[in-house]
Order: structure tokens, then C-alpha cells, then sequence
């Protein structure tokens, strides 16, 4: 699959990071925050569970539930 993924800094200097599929808008639910273009059309294997580089987990399950992935903040 290919995602576009957008960034918005968090506290302390890091970010917090939105997958969504590339044929997708931005949910509704994250236009509120400041988010950037990190990258476009990343290839990511359909089955992929995560993106370490942008620590998103459960990448599957939340594009399934929610349409979309963010970083899970720990």
C-alpha cells in the first residue's frame, strides 16, 4: 500500500506522525492540528504491522478501524 504521512511537533522536539492511505484526505478528526507533509506515496507492504521509522504501530488495524495511523504516544 502507499501512504502519505504528515508530522506536527509534540513537546520536547519530537513528533507525533499521520499515516493515510495516498487516495485519502486528512480525517476530519486530525485538520484541527498543525500537520506538515513528511512524505508522499511511501510504499509500505499491505500486510505491514508498523512503521518503525515514524513509530506507528498497529498500522493495519488502525487503517481498518479508523481510515488512518498515528504515532502511538508513549
Amino acid at each position: 500500500m502507499r501512504l502519505d504521512i504528515y508530522r506536527r511537533a509534540e513537546s520536547d522536539g519530537k513528533f507525533s506522525y499521520l499515516a493515510v492511505p495516498e487516495d485519502r484526505d486528512i480525517p476530519n478528526e486530525a485538520t484541527n492540528t498543525d500537520w506538515q507533509v513528511e512524505a508522499r506515496a511511501l510504499e509500505v507492504e499491505d500486510q505491514a504491522d508498523q512503521i518503525p521509522d515514524y513509530d506507528i504501530e498497529h498500522l493495519s488495524e488502525q487503517i481498518a478501524e479508523k481510515g488512518y495511523a498515528v504515532t502511538a504516544l508513549h
